[in-house]
């Protein structure tokens, strides 16, 4: 098979903050043509998951989303802190986020947001059983709404398009096939 492979030359940081870095860098081509400037976003890696209550309904939350300034219908998620074990980020952001605790949790795919631009990817997860047991513990700028669903109704609104984040819908995607809901 052909060498589809870039080699990276170097690279120079074009601004670094604490949700996205931007950097530039200078690649060569399997052909040997030099790419002088590739930009490439770095951000964290995530992960979310489909969460099933111990009633076997679906946990997603509610919240707004400043740069697409839509309300968003999504899955629990969010950050992996650097060092932190994706399994137990997605334990974190859901007792955060929702304040229900889940002890079951399985990692059904890693996909790239877009890897033409960004190098992060998002683990997601199906989590099963989970029990309310806190008040949530958001951080400073969310604000966030709890709702449940059944699998029917998350299935709806697939198909009516209500549910935007795309990295969500893939993860449902998953999760669906592997309960063999889909038909």
């Amino acid at each position: 098979m052909r060498n589809l492979t870039w080699k990276k030359l170097s690279s120079t940081y074009v601004h670094t903050g604490p949700w996205a870095t931007l950097r530039r860098d200078t690649c060569e081509l399997p052909d040997g043509r030099i790419n002088d400037s590739y930009y490439v976003l770095e951000y964290p890696n995530w992960s979310n998951a489909v969460a099933f209550t111990e009633e076997g309904k679906i946990l997603m939350v509610r919240q707004y989303r400043h740069a697409a300034e839509i309300v968003s219908l999504e899955l629990p998620g969010g950050v992996i802190e650097k060092g932190e074990d994706p399994a137990d980020a997605i334990k974190r952001e859901l007792l955060e986020e929702t304040g229900y605790s889940f002890d079951e949790v399985e990692q059904i795919a890693v996909v790239y947001a877009n890897p033409a631009t960004g190098n992060n990817h998002t683990y997601c997860y199906i989590a099963k059983g989970g029990k309310k047991t806190h008040a949530q513990d958001l951080d400073e700028h969310e604000d966030i709404i709890v709702e449940e669903y059944t699998i029917a109704e998350v299935k709806q609104l697939l198909a009516e398009n209500k549910i935007a984040q795309a990295l969500h819908c893939t993860n449902l995607f998953y999760a669906l096939m592997r309960l063999g809901e889909l038909k």
